[in-house]
């Protein structure tokens, strides 16, 4: 390896904005983050589904509605 063109580790310091904090290796001493595994939905078990304008309802609507034409599509096709 050739010496001076790899970058010195140095034990760096991690700041979330939730306020934990943990160390680790990297190339600067210190790093802000704004969400960790502290604090991510996924991480804590809060994940909540976002329905903006009712997306998920317009979609189960439309689904219902096919579902419906299908089975009145299947009777024909029986007599």
């Amino acid at each position: 390896m050739k010496s001076g063109i790899h970058p010195k580790y140095v034990s760096a310091n991690i700041r979330c904005a939730c306020g934990s904090t943990f160390e680790t290796l990297s190339t600067r001493p210190s790093i802000s983050v704004e969400i960790c595994s502290q604090c991510h939905p996924f991480f804590t078990g809060k994940q909540k589904i976002v329905d903006t304008e009712g997306r998920v309802d317009k979609f189960m609507q439309r689904f219902q509605k096919a579902q419906k034409i299908q089975a009145q599509q299947a009777a024909r096709t029986k007599k």
